[in-house]
């Protein structure tokens, strides 16, 4: 059964927002006091933080698709929705996010580093936050946004100081066995190691991670084996260790042919020419394999390999490897530029900058419109309500995407598509008549709510009415 997962394929759905409501407060003695429908909710984010106690991606093969949950819509009193709840997933130290274009999103290393994968929908308003001086009784609310629904691919690549690096069954993880604490899976026939095995090394004063990378044979790098597999966990290290087998019972092998092909296999894979590399010759506990070594030691260390002579189960050279490797990696560690504090650069946009485009589609004919708040006012929009529908085409006009569609040449009647391509909203184009809608009224007003009239005014009207009904029975009595 499947125990270590260090890829996988995430499909992630952030909460919706919720819907504004429309209401009219009502109460004895006062059936119209006002809007007080309340805003919805905002939908729940998917966030991806390290968590150092998790180490496989297992989780996610098993159950690859998370939805956060949907913010609570708006009620009456003004009473807001609830928001969504954000889900949080935990990732191993090391977890790379790319999208499904291979593009990387994020790279997260280091205890409590997060990453918003998918964001949550803003929640609708409703009508009491619609209402303004002119627009006093609004019959209608904005929807909530939906959430971000995305794929997105995760790979795990090892945070660890030294990677060793070998043929199957050269003892990789026998030496990380007794250099640190680990206990991997260790017997006498190829392929025992099926994962990456990750130790801590104490030596001195410094502290640092291990890692064996199993399965690398001639063609890992093209998929041979499981050496493709595993090879991104060596790109995070600062120092390669070959661990040559000097008591290979293969006739067609030697330690030196063995080097070379790994070597090419690092070099075919790439990004790895300028991490330092150091030789183990391991098993010189065998007689025949002190013999080998004393052999090629000198052709080795020509080629400018610093090269160790070591037994894991004789534990012979133990100590001078881990001090060499600490050195190493302590030089690693110095050599990396202090990471400065964020500066934050602020981009205003430019003073021309309408914040949205019109462009004339001629293969479909119809003028499309792309915008952050266009396609965001499109989504917020309740196309079952009249009012809100206008209210729309108010947005819409406020913004210039009237004028800008009359000076790309659209005329009434001509088809407007408004967000992207696959899922654009098209109506026919008709010209706000800012004259006849004065006639008509602003959208939303309601004389019922007008602020009452003093006791005078409102004796005078009545008798204006009574001399009016007055004036109108005398014109028009029988005779």
């Amino acid at each position: 059964m499947t125990t270590f997962v260090d890829r996988v394929e995430l499909h992630v759905a952030a909460g919706n927002g919720g819907h504004g409501c429309a209401s009219v407060h009502r109460e004895k003695f006062k059936p119209l006091g006002g809007p007080d429908g309340g805003n919805g909710g905002r939908g729940g984010d998917v966030i991806l933080v390290v968590d150092q106690s998790v180490t496989t991606l297992l989780d996610y093969h098993h159950s690859p698709h998370r939805k956060a949950t949907n913010g609570a819509p708006g009620a009456g009193d003004n009473r807001s929705g609830k928001d969504g709840q954000d889900l949080v997933l935990p990732v191993p130290d090391g977890t790379v996010v790319l999208d499904k274009d291979g593009n990387v999103l994020a790279d997260l290393v280091g205890q409590g580093t997060t990453f918003v994968a998918g964001q949550g929908g803003r929640g609708g308003l409703g009508n009491a936050a619609l209402a303004s001086a002119r627009r006093k009784a609004p019959g209608f609310a904005l929807l909530g946004e939906p959430g971000e629904a995305r794929d997105v691919v995760m790979e795990l690549k090892t945070v660890a100081d030294v990677a060793l690096v070998g043929y199957p069954s050269a003892g990789k993880s026998s030496l990380i066995s007794v250099l640190s604490a680990a206990k991997p899976k260790i017997a006498d026939y190829p392929f025992t190691t099926l994962v990456p095995n990750l130790g801590v090394v104490t030596a001195g004063s410094t502290v640092y991670t291990i890692a064996d990378v199993p399965g690398l044979i001639p063609g890992a790098s093209q998929g041979k084996g499981l050496g493709l597999e595993f090879l991104r966990h060596v790109e995070r290290c600062s120092v390669l260790v070959h661990v040559l087998d000097t008591a290979t019972l293969e006739s067609d092998r030697d330690p030196v042919s063995d080097l070379d092909i790994i070597e090419a296999e690092l070099k075919q894979y790439g990004g790895l020419e300028d991490r330092p590399r150091i030789v183990v010759l391991n098993k010189i506990d065998i007689p025949d394999g002190q013999e080998l070594a004393d052999m090629i030691r000198g052709d080795l260390e020509e080629r400018g390999y610093q090269v160790f002579e070591v037994s894991a189960v004789a534990r012979t050279g133990l100590k001078e490897l881990s001090f060499a490797l600490a050195k190493i990696v302590g030089e690693a560690r110095a050599a990396k530029p202090v990471e400065e504090a964020t500066r934050i650069v602020i981009r205003p946009k430019a003073v021309d900058d309408a914040g949205f485009t019109v462009t004339y589609d001629e293969a479909a004919e119809v003028y499309r419109v792309r915008g952050e708040k266009p396609e965001r006012w499109i989504r917020q929009t309740d196309f079952n309500n009249d009012e809100a529908v206008g209210y729309l085409a108010d947005r819409l006009s406020r913004l210039g995407v009237e004028d800008q569609l009359m000076k790309a040449g659209a005329r009434a009647g001509d088809a407007v598509a408004i967000g992207p391509e696959e899922n654009a909203v098209v109506f026919d184009w008709e010209p706000t008549m800012m004259a006849g809608a004065e006639m008509l009224g602003r959208r939303g007003e309601d004389h019922r709510l007008e602020a009452p009239r003093p006791a005078a005014q409102r004796r005078r009207d009545r008798e204006a009415e009574r001399d009016e009904a007055q004036q109108e029975y005398d014109d028009f009595k029988p005779f």
